[in-house]
């Protein structure tokens, strides 16, 4: 536990994690505003189709404050500290006080999923108030099943952003990777279009946790189900290399 309370300690020290939250918490609720205006002009025109979406396109497509949560988590460990502190790195005084590598992985992605989950809490909350401020009467009834797969969505892309920065050492190619992958061009969608394969994908099945879409492939739990699968793999391939990286440390 006060492992635990260290890194949580650590990530609210970080400079970085403030952007994270101001993204997370209000970028959901612009995307959501923008389909909601959107939606409403369909809606009086009467050629609305997509209702039951609104508002969760906000939580599907504005996950970049977890990515850059789980990608600061770990990064923040290999910035070399100014040469007045001694031009050191965080993680030989964190292996220092954690000398266990698996432990310290542990509290790490423990701080990074507890954060992300009261970050994504507070997202839909600004997003089903920005829904309900512009769809007025037309907006959509938002069900709790589906806001709890849109938490454990945005948690897990969390931990599989921390995964692939401990397994890079390097924060800029999960961050690039994973944002552009949610916000400019999906991967997978792209991919599906070739193979059904891309249907298994991480952020593809997680989507369908919540999203109804006309192509949904999945259940809402065998979406979850997936999406864990990928969480504990690259958590195990982390930890298998981190603890065979930097043995000296």
């Amino acid at each position: 536990m006060r492992a635990f309370n260290a890194e949580l300690s650590k990530l609210f020290s970080l400079p970085g994690i403030w952007l994270a939250f101001l993204i997370g918490a209000f970028a959901p609720a612009v995307i959501a505003a923008l389909d909601s205006i959107v939606e409403k002009e369909e809606i009086i025109a009467g050629v609305s189709t997509r209702l039951s979406e609104v508002g969760y396109i906000g939580l599907g497509l504005g996950v970049q404050g977890v990515i850059i949560l789980g990608v600061l988590a770990v990064s923040s460990e290999y910035l070399t500290e100014s040469s007045e502190t001694g031009g050191g790195q965080q993680i030989t005084t964190s292996l220092t006080v954690v000398p266990s590598r698996l432990h310290f992985l542990l509290a790490k992605a423990g701080a990074v999923a507890v954060i992300s989950i009261l970050l994504s809490i507070v997202a839909i909350i600004t997003t089903v108030s920005a829904t309900n401020l512009i769809l007025g009467q037309y907006v959509p009834a938002f069900e709790a099943s589906r806001l709890i797969g849109a938490v454990y969505y945005w948690t897990f892309t969390a931990l599989i952003a921390f995964g692939m920065t401990v397994i890079t050492k390097n924060g800029i190619i999960p961050l690039a990777v994973l944002i552009i992958n949610s916000s400019v061009v999906s991967f997978s969608v792209l991919l599906s279009k070739v193979t059904k394969l891309a249907f298994y994908l991480p952020d593809r099945a997680g989507l369908d946790m919540f999203m109804l879409m006309s192509d949904r492939f999945h259940t809402p739990f065998r979406g979850g189900l997936i999406m864990t699968v990928w969480v504990a793999v690259f958590f195990i391939v982390a930890i298998i290399i981190f603890h065979r990286r930097d043995v000296a440390v």
